[in-house]
Protein backbone atom coordinates (compact mmCIF):
# COMPACT_ATOMS: atom_id res chain seq x y z
CA UNK A 1 0.00 0.00 0.00
CA UNK A 2 2.66 2.48 1.25
CA UNK A 3 4.70 1.48 -2.29
CA UNK A 4 1.64 2.32 -4.15
CA UNK A 5 1.22 5.85 -2.23
CA UNK A 6 4.91 6.61 -3.21
CA UNK A 7 4.95 5.47 -7.06
CA UNK A 8 1.47 8.03 -7.06
CA UNK A 9 3.40 10.80 -5.43
CA UNK A 10 6.09 10.31 -7.88
CA UNK A 11 3.95 10.17 -10.98
CA UNK A 12 2.13 13.00 -9.51
CA UNK A 13 5.17 15.30 -9.16
CA UNK A 14 6.09 14.57 -12.78
CA UNK A 15 2.87 15.63 -14.14
CA UNK A 16 3.24 18.63 -12.09
CA UNK A 17 6.51 19.78 -13.93
CA UNK A 18 5.67 18.65 -17.21
CA UNK A 19 2.65 21.08 -16.97
CA UNK A 20 4.55 23.69 -15.51
CA UNK A 21 6.53 23.62 -18.59
CA UNK A 22 10.01 22.88 -16.53
CA UNK A 23 10.66 20.41 -19.11
CA UNK A 24 10.45 22.97 -22.10
CA UNK A 25 14.06 24.03 -23.57
CA UNK A 26 15.11 26.82 -21.76
CA UNK A 27 15.56 29.81 -24.27
CA UNK A 28 19.15 31.67 -24.87
CA UNK A 29 18.87 35.46 -23.70
CA UNK A 30 19.95 38.10 -26.11
CA UNK A 31 20.31 41.41 -24.06
CA UNK A 32 19.67 44.88 -25.50
CA UNK A 33 21.73 47.95 -24.27
CA UNK A 34 19.84 51.22 -23.80
CA UNK A 35 21.58 54.12 -25.74
CA UNK A 36 20.97 57.60 -24.36
CA UNK A 37 22.32 58.90 -27.76
CA UNK A 38 20.29 57.82 -31.08
CA UNK A 39 22.30 55.86 -33.44
CA UNK A 40 23.36 57.55 -36.39
CA UNK A 41 22.22 55.10 -39.04
CA UNK A 42 24.65 54.87 -41.86
CA UNK A 43 26.32 51.02 -41.34
CA UNK A 44 29.84 51.83 -40.32
CA UNK A 45 29.23 50.71 -36.94
CA UNK A 46 31.27 53.67 -35.11
CA UNK A 47 28.65 54.94 -32.47
CA UNK A 48 29.47 55.11 -29.03
CA UNK A 49 26.80 52.17 -27.74
CA UNK A 50 28.55 49.51 -30.16
CA UNK A 51 32.06 49.49 -28.21
CA UNK A 52 29.19 48.43 -24.93
CA UNK A 53 26.79 46.56 -26.47
CA UNK A 54 27.03 42.74 -25.90
CA UNK A 55 28.83 40.69 -28.86
CA UNK A 56 26.93 37.41 -30.19
CA UNK A 57 28.01 35.29 -32.62
CA UNK A 58 26.77 33.36 -35.40
CA UNK A 59 26.18 29.81 -35.47
CA UNK A 60 25.01 26.98 -37.40
CA UNK A 61 22.08 25.18 -36.41
CA UNK A 62 22.77 22.15 -34.10
CA UNK A 63 21.62 19.80 -36.61
CA UNK A 64 24.77 20.69 -39.33
CA UNK A 65 26.82 20.97 -36.21
CA UNK A 66 25.95 17.71 -35.54
CA UNK A 67 27.42 16.57 -38.81
CA UNK A 68 30.19 18.14 -38.40
CA UNK A 69 29.26 20.97 -40.93
CA UNK A 70 31.03 24.32 -39.64
CA UNK A 71 30.47 28.26 -40.25
CA UNK A 72 32.78 28.84 -43.20
CA UNK A 73 32.40 32.67 -43.03
CA UNK A 74 31.53 34.37 -39.59
CA UNK A 75 29.57 36.96 -38.05
CA UNK A 76 27.95 38.68 -35.16
CA UNK A 77 25.32 41.07 -34.45
CA UNK A 78 25.14 43.59 -31.48
CA UNK A 79 21.76 44.86 -30.10
CA UNK A 80 20.56 48.40 -28.67
CA UNK A 81 17.57 50.47 -27.57
CA UNK A 82 16.03 53.82 -26.96
CA UNK A 83 12.63 55.04 -26.82
CA UNK A 84 12.52 55.27 -30.22
CA UNK A 85 14.18 52.77 -31.75
CA UNK A 86 15.34 48.99 -31.23
CA UNK A 87 18.53 48.69 -33.11
CA UNK A 88 20.48 45.81 -34.96
CA UNK A 89 24.02 46.21 -35.86
CA UNK A 90 26.03 43.43 -37.82
CA UNK A 91 29.22 42.78 -39.21
CA UNK A 92 29.73 39.89 -41.26
CA UNK A 93 33.24 38.25 -42.63
CA UNK A 94 32.46 38.27 -46.71
CA UNK A 95 34.47 36.86 -48.97
CA UNK A 96 31.85 37.97 -52.06
CA UNK A 97 29.46 40.05 -51.70
CA UNK A 98 26.51 39.85 -53.44
CA UNK A 99 23.38 42.00 -53.69
CA UNK A 100 21.59 41.39 -56.81
CA UNK A 101 18.35 42.98 -55.89
CA UNK A 102 18.43 46.81 -55.97
CA UNK A 103 14.97 48.26 -54.43
CA UNK A 104 13.04 47.73 -51.16
CA UNK A 105 10.58 45.45 -50.23
CA UNK A 106 11.96 42.56 -52.20
CA UNK A 107 12.22 39.18 -51.54
CA UNK A 108 16.63 39.89 -51.29
CA UNK A 109 17.27 36.38 -49.50
CA UNK A 110 16.43 35.16 -53.29
CA UNK A 111 18.58 37.85 -54.61
CA UNK A 112 21.92 37.78 -52.44
CA UNK A 113 23.39 38.39 -49.37
CA UNK A 114 20.68 39.31 -46.43
CA UNK A 115 20.96 40.33 -43.00
CA UNK A 116 17.29 39.34 -42.01
CA UNK A 117 15.53 40.37 -38.07
CA UNK A 118 13.13 38.88 -36.85
CA UNK A 119 11.00 40.21 -33.83
CA UNK A 120 8.02 38.63 -31.91
CA UNK A 121 6.29 39.49 -28.90
CA UNK A 122 5.69 36.77 -26.60
CA UNK A 123 2.01 36.74 -25.83
CA UNK A 124 0.61 37.13 -29.35
CA UNK A 125 0.75 35.40 -32.81
CA UNK A 126 2.20 37.71 -35.19
CA UNK A 127 6.04 38.19 -35.82
CA UNK A 128 8.05 41.02 -38.22
CA UNK A 129 10.61 39.63 -40.76
CA UNK A 130 12.89 42.19 -41.67
CA UNK A 131 15.68 42.83 -43.92
CA UNK A 132 18.80 44.44 -44.53
CA UNK A 133 21.25 44.08 -48.01
CA UNK A 134 24.64 44.93 -48.74
CA UNK A 135 23.28 48.07 -51.22
CA UNK A 136 21.36 49.17 -47.88
CA UNK A 137 17.91 48.26 -49.27
CA UNK A 138 15.30 46.88 -46.56
CA UNK A 139 12.41 44.76 -46.48
CA UNK A 140 9.24 44.34 -44.00
CA UNK A 141 7.27 41.55 -43.84
CA UNK A 142 4.62 40.54 -41.03
CA UNK A 143 2.81 37.12 -39.99
CA UNK A 144 -0.32 37.66 -38.47
CA UNK A 145 0.29 33.94 -37.37
CA UNK A 146 2.61 30.78 -38.75
CA UNK A 147 -0.57 29.68 -40.29
CA UNK A 148 -0.60 32.67 -42.60
CA UNK A 149 2.65 32.02 -43.64
CA UNK A 150 2.97 32.21 -47.40
CA UNK A 151 0.34 34.82 -48.19
CA UNK A 152 0.63 37.63 -50.51
CA UNK A 153 -0.88 39.82 -48.06
CA UNK A 154 2.27 39.84 -45.62
CA UNK A 155 4.39 41.06 -48.21
CA UNK A 156 2.02 43.50 -49.90
CA UNK A 157 0.04 44.70 -47.26
CA UNK A 158 2.20 45.96 -44.43
CA UNK A 159 4.69 49.16 -44.08
CA UNK A 160 6.64 50.51 -41.67
CA UNK A 161 9.28 53.21 -41.20
CA UNK A 162 12.14 50.73 -40.51
CA UNK A 163 15.29 52.17 -41.36
CA UNK A 164 18.59 50.64 -42.68
CA UNK A 165 22.24 51.12 -43.87
CA UNK A 166 24.98 48.71 -45.22
CA UNK A 167 29.12 49.69 -46.00
CA UNK A 168 31.02 47.06 -47.84
CA UNK A 169 34.66 46.37 -47.77
CA UNK A 170 34.58 45.23 -51.25
CA UNK A 171 33.32 44.97 -54.44
CA UNK A 172 29.16 44.21 -54.72
CA UNK A 173 28.33 41.46 -57.11
CA UNK A 174 31.70 40.76 -58.87
CA UNK A 175 32.63 37.05 -58.48
CA UNK A 176 35.89 37.48 -59.93
CA UNK A 177 37.66 39.64 -57.16
CA UNK A 178 37.99 39.03 -53.00
CA UNK A 179 36.03 40.98 -50.56
CA UNK A 180 36.63 41.10 -47.06
CA UNK A 181 33.46 41.85 -45.35
CA UNK A 182 30.19 44.18 -44.77
CA UNK A 183 28.23 45.79 -42.38
CA UNK A 184 24.93 47.04 -41.40
CA UNK A 185 22.48 48.57 -39.11
CA UNK A 186 18.85 48.60 -38.14
CA UNK A 187 15.92 51.19 -36.62
CA UNK A 188 13.04 49.78 -36.47
CA UNK A 189 10.41 52.33 -34.40
CA UNK A 190 8.92 50.94 -31.09
CA UNK A 191 5.91 53.01 -32.34
CA UNK A 192 5.30 50.24 -35.01
CA UNK A 193 6.09 47.60 -32.21
CA UNK A 194 3.20 48.70 -30.22
CA UNK A 195 1.07 49.83 -32.91
CA UNK A 196 -1.51 47.18 -31.99
CA UNK A 197 -1.42 47.48 -27.90
CA UNK A 198 2.24 45.76 -27.26
CA UNK A 199 4.30 46.97 -24.61
CA UNK A 200 8.22 47.66 -25.51
CA UNK A 201 10.62 47.88 -22.68
CA UNK A 202 12.54 46.24 -19.61
CA UNK A 203 10.18 43.63 -18.66
CA UNK A 204 8.49 43.77 -21.75
CA UNK A 205 8.23 39.92 -22.97
CA UNK A 206 9.73 39.60 -26.62
CA UNK A 207 11.43 36.54 -28.61
CA UNK A 208 14.33 37.28 -31.28
CA UNK A 209 16.52 36.01 -33.90
CA UNK A 210 19.06 37.49 -36.27
CA UNK A 211 19.29 35.25 -39.50
CA UNK A 212 22.10 35.56 -42.39
CA UNK A 213 22.15 34.38 -45.75
CA UNK A 214 25.45 34.59 -47.59
CA UNK A 215 26.17 33.39 -51.26
CA UNK A 216 29.79 33.33 -52.22
CA UNK A 217 32.03 31.78 -55.41
CA UNK A 218 34.26 31.09 -52.81
CA UNK A 219 32.14 28.72 -50.62
CA UNK A 220 32.06 24.81 -51.22
CA UNK A 221 28.45 25.21 -49.86
CA UNK A 222 25.20 24.55 -52.55
CA UNK A 223 23.75 28.16 -53.06
CA UNK A 224 23.71 29.95 -49.44
CA UNK A 225 25.50 29.45 -46.13
CA UNK A 226 22.89 29.69 -43.57
CA UNK A 227 23.89 31.15 -39.96
CA UNK A 228 21.58 32.38 -36.84
CA UNK A 229 21.64 33.71 -33.83
CA UNK A 230 20.56 32.65 -31.50
CA UNK A 231 21.39 28.65 -32.79
CA UNK A 232 18.62 26.75 -34.22
CA UNK A 233 17.63 23.14 -33.70
CA UNK A 234 17.57 23.22 -37.98
CA UNK A 235 17.71 25.87 -40.50
CA UNK A 236 14.32 27.54 -40.29
CA UNK A 237 14.08 31.04 -39.34
CA UNK A 238 10.64 30.16 -38.50
CA UNK A 239 10.76 28.15 -35.72
CA UNK A 240 9.74 30.63 -33.88
CA UNK A 241 9.44 28.68 -30.49
CA UNK A 242 13.50 28.93 -30.14
CA UNK A 243 13.60 32.35 -30.17
CA UNK A 244 15.60 33.99 -27.81
CA UNK A 245 14.55 35.90 -24.74
CA UNK A 246 14.86 39.57 -25.44
CA UNK A 247 16.33 41.38 -22.90
CA UNK A 248 16.23 45.51 -22.84
CA UNK A 249 18.87 46.55 -20.41
CA UNK A 250 20.23 50.23 -19.01
CA UNK A 251 17.37 52.36 -18.26
CA UNK A 252 13.99 51.42 -16.65
CA UNK A 253 11.71 53.58 -18.50
CA UNK A 254 8.98 51.28 -20.53
CA UNK A 255 7.33 52.50 -23.63
CA UNK A 256 4.23 51.83 -25.30
CA UNK A 257 0.86 50.44 -24.24
CA UNK A 258 -0.39 47.33 -22.94
CA UNK A 259 -4.13 45.73 -23.82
Amino acid sequence: MRKNIVLSSIFLVICLFAVSGCYEKSLAVLEAEYTAAPVKIDGKLDDAIWQKAAVYQMNVSVDKGKKGISLTEPGQIQLAWDEEYFYLAASFVDSDIVAQGDKDELHHYSLGDVCELFLKPADKTWYWELYVSPLGNKTTFWFPSQGRLGLPSNFKDYKSDLIVAADNAGTVNDWADKDTRWTAEMAMPVKDLCARGETFGPGSDWRILIGRYNYSYYLKTRGAEFSMAPKLSATNYHFIDEYARLVLVGSQCTTGKSK
